[in-house]
């Protein structure tokens, strides 16, 4: 009898519940990159940060939408999918604007001289525009025309879920090379790690496909690498060069 009675409070408190976590998929993963885009607005420098972070997720998410026409998952993650691909054109719109004011006299360069040597390099927002577009009507078009099969709708589902998996990738080859975590922001590094860690851990208590939850799991462990670089470049810093030439427009990978 007193639990039945408690039920007025439970039910909608479990609800209340529900909805912060669908929130806070959804939102959760845009978080991290405000007090990066914050710092390269500030500093109008926006070396330290990798836009290839921006390509893998605009990739992965763009997988995942395709996939959802194939197999539906929660709704949430279908929302956070659009907003993260939302958040990443507005990181690229960004950094390509502060790195083209700082590349005096470069050459400019497109996406239609369809260069591999400057690919993800290009002078302009719309050259990344046109190349997500292309990307997107090639792979919306193949998966129209396979979405019958089961193999490729799972490999797909694993393919998405890889590459965001693959995220701080480019941001730990970045600072191995530079052997460095100069400009590159603490504090969305602690909020990726935080993020995917309740990410994971909602795929496991909500019976996401498994490839979401073995994905997320090896995104922790990648979060946690950047920050032992963080850590371990902290106490030994490179010494530069008594002579060495710093260019404003060397490019950060």
């Amino acid at each position: 009898m007193e639990a039945e009675g408690l039920d007025w409070l439970l039910v909608p408190l479990h609800q209340l519940v529900s909805w912060g976590a669908a929130g806070a998929m959804v939102f959760g993963g845009v978080v991290p990159y405000i007090p990066q885009y914050r710092d390269i607005r500030r500093t109008q420098n926006a070396e330290g940060f990798s836009t290839y972070v921006c390509l893998v997720l605009l990739v992965a998410n763009i997988l995942r939408i395709l996939f959802w026409f194939g197999r539906h998952f929660e709704s949430p993650l279908l929302w956070q999918s659009i907003v993260m691909i939302l958040t990443m054109l507005l990181m690229l719109k960004l950094c390509t604007e502060v790195r083209v004011t700082n590349e005096l006299n470069v050459k400019r360069r497109f996406f239609a001289d369809f260069d591999p040597h400057h690919f993800w390099h290009w002078s302009s927002f719309g050259d990344y525009v046109q190349c997500v577009l292309a990307f997107t009507g090639v792979a919306g078009y193949i998966t129209y025309l396979s979405i019958d099969s089961a193999l490729f709708v799972e490999t797909l589902g694993f393919l998405a879920v890889l590459t965001e998996a693959m995220l701080g990738v480019p941001q730990l080859y970045r600072n191995h090379r530079h052997r460095s975590t100069e400009g590159m922001s603490i504090k969305m590094v602690l909020m990726w790690t935080s993020g995917d860690t309740f990410k994971t851990a909602y795929f496991l208590l909500n019976g996401a496909p498994l490839q979401f939850s073995v994905c997320g799991l090896l995104q922790v462990l990648v979060d946690l690498a950047i920050l032992g670089q963080a850590y371990a470049f902290a106490r030994h810093p490179l010494k530069p060069a008594p002579h060495a030439a710093h260019s404003a427009s060397a490019k950060a990978l």
